[in-house]
Formats: structure tokens, sequence, C-alpha cells
């Protein structure tokens, strides 16, 4: 068996000049005695090569971003040669696209929400509100428009739900009548262009904070991150085989309550009383169990070590066997 050697510092073992993946001794712990696991969001592939390493026999990596495929191919091509690992370009919320991965059943099935280190610093991808950054923030091809198109292009009532909801910014309707009223006189380019629509909205004292919010906003907008999401979880439940387990990392709070709130759902039986005569709460039968009471957080040590993890929530779902 071909394996991926751990490094000597174990809070940076698994970090790569791609990404710096979260919660890995977590994930490993969950996942690392399956047979057949699917990282759905590959990245950089840190948590494919631990789990390798920990002994899982064979990992699938997808992701929708070809940057991301090529730099986790090329880390793990030790174990694609001996078979353990394979990659492939897609969307876990459309796993039916991929004809590899028709008809299997999975033991465990990772999701790490969000983006990448990667993804983030290089300006040309347009995720950060670093100066002159290009209006774009898509994941990958299968994304139809980008972050310039939908601030262009939606009109001021869908600008202020988009910022409200996955922004939770309370001020959503001003800014959204901002940018409207700015795009008449010329479009939106560059992350220059909403940042000067945040600060005229909400005054020269907003800073980072609130253009980290409202970027993130726009990037889940672009890339249907919650409602892919929402739409994915039923599916994925479904790819799991008998007590299989699925863990999800999540790092918005809405992506966090789906999550929660799937998980939740999928564990209930009937709650009508006993002696009810008839079932009037639906019929809910357990599908599984949910195996992380609370969400799992990232060390002191973890965040020292990248700040990106703090905000990492971990919870995990087993189906009955």
């Amino acid at each position: 068996m071909v394996t991926v050697p751990a490094r000597t510092d174990p809070t940076r073992d698994w970090d790569s000049d791609y990404h710096a993946p979260a919660l890995v001794d977590d994930v490993v712990e969950l996942l690392g005695t399956g047979t057949l696991v699917l990282d759905g969001t590959l990245g950089g592939g840190g948590h494919s090569a631990a789990l390798l390493s920990a002994g899982v026999a064979r990992v699938i990596g997808i992701d929708r971003d070809p940057d991301a495929l090529a730099a986790a191919t090329a880390r793990l091509s030790p174990a694609a040669a001996a078979g353990q690992f394979e990659a492939h370009q897609g969307n876990y919320a459309a796993l039916d696209n991929i004809p590899a991965l028709h008809a299997l059943r999975f033991n465990g099935i990772l999701l790490d929400l969000g983006i990448s280190s990667h993804q983030i610093d290089d300006a040309g991808r347009g995720f950060s509100f670093r100066e002159g950054a290009p209006l774009d923030m898509r994941m990958g091809a299968d994304a139809p428009r980008t972050a310039a198109d939908i601030l262009n292009e939606a009109d001021e009532g869908e600008l202020a739900t988009l910022f409200r909801n996955y922004g939770d910014e309370p001020r959503a309707g001003r800014l959204a009548r901002e940018i409207v009223r700015r795009r008449d006189t010329r479009p939106f380019v560059t992350s220059d262009d909403l940042v000067g629509a945040i600060r005229a909205s909400f005054g020269s004292r907003s800073g980072a904070p609130e253009f980290a919010r409202l970027f993130q906003a726009v990037r889940i907008a672009v890339n249907d991150e919650l409602a892919g999401l929402e739409r994915a979880l039923p599916d994925l439940r479904d790819r799991l085989a008998p007590g299989g387990l699925l863990a999800i990392i999540a790092y918005h709070s809405g992506e966090d309550r789906l999550v929660k709130h799937a998980f939740r759902a999928w564990s209930e039986d009937c709650t009508c009383p006993p002696k009810h005569p008839m079932c009037t709460c639906g019929g809910n039968h357990s599908l599984g169990t949910v195996i992380t009471r609370r969400a799992l957080t990232a060390s002191a040590g973890e965040t020292a070590h990248n700040p990106r993890a703090r905000s990492a929530r971990l919870r995990a779902w087993q189906r009955a066997r």
C-alpha cells in the first residue's frame, strides 16, 4: 500500500502551498477507518492525504476548480499510481453529472466548504478585496455569472436580499441602492468598485470586517453555495453505504444551520405520543445518528497557525447500518 507520509510538525503536516486544511485530526478520527471515502471539496488535497496516511484504502476527490485538481493530483500522484486515489472535476452538488461516480456508495463523505487559501491569495480570481482584483469569484466554469455580472445586472431587491441573507447585513437596502446608483454611471469591474460602494454606504470607517463579509456574500451568490448545499445534502446522505459517515466543515452561519437542521431531521423518529391513534407528525423514521452533539471547532494552537480555521465548524452524521 502506498501512503502519503506525514511531516514532523503535527500542526502543519497537511498544509501545502495551495491550502492549509482545517480540523484535519478530527476529520481523520471520523473518517479514517473507511475503505472508500469521497472528498467532495478536494482543494489542495490535504484532507485526502491525511486520510490515505491514516489507512483509508481509497479516496476519490472532486473539485469545481481545475487549479485545485492539478495541485492535489500532483501531490497525491504516488497514491494515484497505486490505485488508492483518483480525482475528477465536478461539483459535489451535482454528483450525477460525474460518470465515474455513478452507482458508487461511500463509507465516508467529506465536505470542507468555503474557499481555499490559494483562491483567496490569487488576486486574479477576484475572491478578495485586494486593490484592483477583478470581480470574478467563480469557483469553476459551471458558475454561470461572475460577481461583476451580478452586481451590474441584479435589481435592487435582489441585491438587498443577497447582502441581508448571505452577509447578515442589516443595512443591505442602503448598499443595494448605492450599487444601483453607481452602476448607472460606470459598471462594476474590480474590487475597488465594490469597496467604494460599501464605504459610500456605511462611511469611511468601514473596513476589512465589512469588506470580507460582503465580498463573501457576493461569492456565495456567484457559486450558488447555500442553495447548492441544501440540494446536495439528501443526495450525499443517499450515497452513503450502511454505517457510512457524512462529515461537513462549514464556515458560514447559513451553511452550518443547514447542516445542523438536516442532520437533526434525518435522526428523528415518529414524535407522536405512544397511544396516539394516528400519526400526525409525518411518519418520520430515523435514517441514522448525529455523531457530533456540538460542532467541533479548531483549537487555539490551530487557529494561531491557521487563522482561517477560526470560523470552521465540523458536524458529522452516520447512516444506520
